[in-house]
């Protein structure tokens, strides 16, 4: 079994508990970003933190695991077949696209803040945004996975086990250990450093190959209801050990309320570090359990929350235009709200971002 190779058999329609679950995560993204983007992380009540803000830091995780699950489920399946060309070249057409939005969002997110300078100095990758540099990690991911995923595709089980261990092992090493001749930019964009808020490649690479794994199991046990379950169970189980890691690390150093309030203050986040990450990765796997477990029923009770899943670049293109654009440049908005009001603000764009999605749709069917 663990010389075993990946067993992809096709889905008979789209998975929408994946739709879903990045959904989720980028709902998530918009109370985070709404939150910070106009009202900034020291203004907030500390019954804001904890527990509201707290629970955002779930969804980068998630997003991360999604884009490796996506891979796995859409794309792996056609590796070695006559297919697979195009396909391979519709994912570096994808990554093109989306370094574009990063490109043009880094301006938008920018121009309220920065000077000029500023701004072309993080087009020109001397420096980094923050709200939008998550897309930044997804374009590059995409311009390279694409060639790297028939390497993944032959190799048995238990390399596909050892290697997310290893290769995170080996971002800490470069990490703290190799300077990257002196180039700040190519570190953080590698794996991560503390001057700059980035999302490294190597450094959420073991992310994206979990999301693969994960991936492969919701192609192997998704369509029946008995592997289904047992499928859920393993993600939950696997949360919930992650949820208990956490809770017993930081309990060696520090209180309880003390730790939680740490990740919410976004404390090993970038680069990342154990407590951060074992609660993160553990909310993420929790909520990837339920949104499989609930499967197509699930996905449409939420249904504003799954079409923003199924779009989610036209849904971050949205939500960061109309927070930074919209609200901070040309409403002077920074700072003008209380947090509830915020928050208030935040929740709203969850479902105006739906419909945005939605009347596109509409618009190009008919048009």
């Amino acid at each position: 079994m663990l010389a075993q190779r990946p067993v992809l058999p096709p889905l008979r329609a789209r998975v929408e508990a994946i739709d879903l679950a990045r959904g989720i995560a980028i709902a998530l993204m918009i109370l985070s970003h709404a939150v910070s983007g106009l009202l900034g992380l020291s203004e907030v009540p500390d019954w804001g933190m904890v527990p509201i803000h707290l629970l955002t830091k779930f969804s980068s995780s998630l997003f991360i695991l999604v884009f490796g699950i996506a891979l796995a489920v859409a794309f792996l399946p056609k590796v070695g077949t006559s297919d697979w060309p195009r396909r391979r070249l519709k994912l570096v057409l994808r990554g093109l696209e989306v370094m574009f939005w990063y490109k043009a969002l880094t301006v938008v997110e920018m121009l309220p803040i920065f000077p000029r300078e500023d701004i072309v100095a993080a087009l020109l990758y001397q420096r980094f945004p923050i709200w939008v540099e998550i897309l930044g990690f997804y374009a590059l991911a995409l311009l390279w996975l694409p060639w790297v995923l028939p390497l993944w595709y032959r190799m048995p089980l238990w390399s596909r086990l050892v290697l997310p261990v290893a290769v995170g092992a080996l971002s800490v090493a470069l990490e703290r250990h190799f300077h990257f001749w002196g180039i700040e930019p190519l570190k953080a964009i590698l794996v991560e450093d503390a001057d700059h808020y980035t999302w490294g490649q190597l450094a959420r690479l073991p992310l994206v190959m979990l999301g693969l794994l994960i991936g492969e199991g919701v192609l192997r046990w998704y369509g029946d209801a008995a592997t289904r379950r047992r499928l859920v169970l393993g993600l939950a189980g696997a949360g919930a050990i992650l949820l208990a890691g956490f809770v017993a690390l930081v309990l060696t150093t520090t209180t309880f309320d003390e730790a939680l309030t740490a990740v919410a203050w976004n404390a090993g986040k970038h680069p990342p570090e154990a407590p951060f990450m074992l609660f993160s990765v553990g909310g993420a796997l929790a909520i990837l359990a339920l949104c499989l477990l609930g499967g197509g029923r699930a996905a449409a009770w939420l249904r504003p929350i799954t079409v923003i899943g199924s779009d989610a670049l036209r849904a971050f293109i949205f939500h960061i235009v109309v927070i930074f654009l919209g609200l901070r440049l040309l409403m002077e908005a920074w700072q003008v709200y209380s947090y509830p009001q915020v928050l208030g603000i935040g929740m709203a764009l969850i479902p105006l971002t739906a419909g945005w999605i939605a009347f596109i749709r509409w618009f190009r069917e008919r048009s």
